[in-house]
């Protein structure tokens, strides 16, 4: 039985990512990158899933932990009657390989330590072949499965039941380390790490990273650690920014809506690059850019609104009927059926991502111009067609109005890289279009009799995706207009405080009703409150959603008030990007109460 979301931590090499929980169990990695196959699964059913325990012996100890500072290597400080241990948990940065260490250290006493090792491939439907590891002065064995293996090394490990385990004790001063590493099965395993050197470059790496963040305020330690998950989930080979490093966490427990979360959207790709493009890092701007005009290259009318991390397309969504889900939430899936959705925002938020590193000094490359020319011709073409929408609905496409807002935003961006920066383009029929949909959503996507945003043309139902308005300068948030569809997000997407996407009882999405309030939205919330100059409402609401963080600074897609319990995948890269986006805006708020 997996533990609360919260209760996991992630730690990462930029390539890929595992979840340690508080128990000291690696419940889930996938290797080599972040939508492989998993090796250990148990946090999508249970030990016998897969999974890696490094922990005291004693029962009655008890575990606090943190990262290093600035960094994603996790110590657990164990307490046991015995003495004291710390055990550093990090994936090593730039070694070009695909490693997990484990380093258990003694502070005070002498404690007895356990580890249990119950590698299962291929998400739980391979068990491997294991053999001791001959010939080398260290312990270890070596794990095969069709293309994967993996060597472990550290304490000698003994068959038990369908698990390798170990006991060795660790007295103060010393230091025992555990590392496995994941190969191609047809290659030799791969020679022993030296962790020491290890531990400083990474630590290294990530502090510098870390120096060049730009941010300043009441909020710095909840910003920093949230824009190194953005980091963290940028995949460094390829540029790719992973939505999140699970699948089918659920957004309600006991439910259906599992979704895998391991791939680019063209959405949240761009909005987590304005985000590190306005805190100084124009470095990963180019690198997304450059993952961007392989992935869409060719025919506009073939983008997709996401992709693998490398720009793949085939994303097939499939269930796995041997992995029973996390807390009985079935099914799991792999790939994601959204993938063959027409989503018309996605054009809108790349337009204002490339626009925003443009407006921040990020100089074109030679093909970014004419690739958002081609999308602009596209859009063109498609811009009256109806959609899914931002929230991906299984129902019928529709006129979303907030879809509407960000096709406005593409031409609106498409103007604005003409008047600024002189490229060329039909800037007339640019401006025809974008005001004849300003015409069209204040006449259907806007209900003069409640003074709000509607969700779609012809609805009467608010969505919380319209609180993005001000953020693309559709509306200003002080504008009573953006004022009343605040009103009405508040009283019907609020019964805890907390913002719903939509009334999924209400909303034709394909789906069984319900869900949990999704914390990116209450965010844009916060944001809106700040614009707005209600400053006091925008603290209240952010120091409620801070506090919900975990023990580590992580958020979920969603949280569960009545269960106060986090929920969906995690770590959710729209939930870290828009905390940031709220920070920013309550300090821009406070500077402007304060001139």
């Amino acid at each position: 039985m997996p533990l609360p979301i919260e209760d996991y931590a992630l730690i990462s090499d930029c390539q890929s990512a595992a979840l340690v929980s508080r128990d000291g169990s690696v419940d889930w990695l996938c290797f080599p990158r972040y939508d492989s196959a998993s090796m250990f699964a148990a946090l999508l059913g249970d030990e016998h899933h897969g999974h890696w325990l490094i922990a005291p012996v004693d029962p009655s100890a008890t575990a606090t932990r943190e990262y290093v500072p600035s960094t994603f290597m996790l110590v657990t400080t164990w307490t046991t009657q015995q003495g004291v241990v710390q055990v550093t948990d990090f994936m090593p940065h730039g070694n070009r390989r695909a490693d997990v260490v484990r380093r258990v250290r003694g502070v005070s006493g002498s404690v007895a330590m356990r580890e249990e090792l119950r590698i299962r491939f291929d998400y739980a439907r391979a068990v491997p072949w294991v053999r001791q590891l001959r010939d080398e002065p260290v312990a270890g064995i070596v794990a095969t499965a069709g293309p994967d293996a993996v060597v472990v090394r550290g304490p000698r490990l003994k068959a038990k039941g369908e698990s390798h385990v170990a006991e060795f004790q660790v007295a103060a001063g010393e230091t025992v380390d555990v590392t496995l590493t994941w190969y191609p099965s047809y290659r030799d395993a791969p020679p022993a790490l030296d962790v020491d050197a290890l531990l400083e470059s990474t630590r290294g790496w990530w502090e510098d990273w870390t120096s060049g963040i730009e941010h300043d305020g009441p909020y710095h330690d909840h910003v920093l650690r949230s824009l190194i998950v953005l980091r963290a989930l940028t995949h460094e080979d390829t540029g790719g920014i992973a939505a999140a490093a699970t699948t089918s966490l659920p957004e309600q427990f006991g439910g259906a809506r599992n979704w895998d979360y391991r791939y680019v959207w063209l959405r949240d790709a761009s909005l987590t690059l304005s985000v590190l493009v306005n805190h100084g890092y124009s470095n990963e701007a180019v690198q997304w850019r450059g993952w961007l005009l392989r992935a869409i290259a060719g025919d506009p009318n073939d983008v997709q609104i996401m992709y693998g991390l490398a720009g793949e397309r085939d994303l097939v969504e499939r269930e796995l009927p041997n992995l029973p889900g996390y807390d009985g939430s079935s099914p799991v899936r792999i790939g994601n059926g959204a993938v063959d959705q027409y989503q018309a925002d996605v054009i809108g938020e790349v337009m204002v991502a490339l626009q925003e590193a443009r407006d921040r000094g990020v100089k074109d490359g030679q093909h970014a111009w004419p690739v958002q020319r081609a999308l602009m011709q596209f859009l063109e073409q498609h811009w009256e067609r109806r959609d899914s929408g931002i929230w991906e609905m299984r129902g019928a496409e529709r006129w979303f109005t907030h879809s509407r807002v960000m096709v406005w935003a593409a031409f609106d961006r498409a103007i604005k890289a003409h008047e600024r920066f002189g490229l060329a383009g039909p800037v007339a029929r640019w401006r025809a279009l974008r005001s004849r949909l300003e015409g069209e959503i204040e006449d259907q996507g806007f209900d003069k009799e409640r003074n709000t945003y509607v969700q779609s043309y012809g609805s009467k139902e608010v969505d919380a995706s319209l609180l993005i308005l001000p953020q693309v300068g559709y509306v200003k948030a002080s504008d009573p207009r953006m004022l009343g569809t605040v009103a009405a997000i508040e009283q019907d997407l609020m019964p805890d405080g907390l913002v719903m996407r939509y009334r999924s009882q209400h909303s034709d999405d394909g789906l069984t009703p319900g869900e949990y309030p999704f914390l990116a939205c209450s965010f844009w919330l916060v944001e809106q409150y700040a614009a707005s100059g209600e400053h006091e409402e925008a603290v209240a609401l952010m120091d409620r959603l801070v506090g919900l963080a975990n023990d580590v600074g992580l958020l979920s897609e969603e949280y569960d008030v009545a269960g106060g319990r986090q929920a969906g995948n995690t770590p959710q890269a729209l939930s870290h990007l828009a905390l940031v986006r709220a920070a920013d805006a309550i300090q821009v708020g406070r500077e402007m109460r304060h001139r």
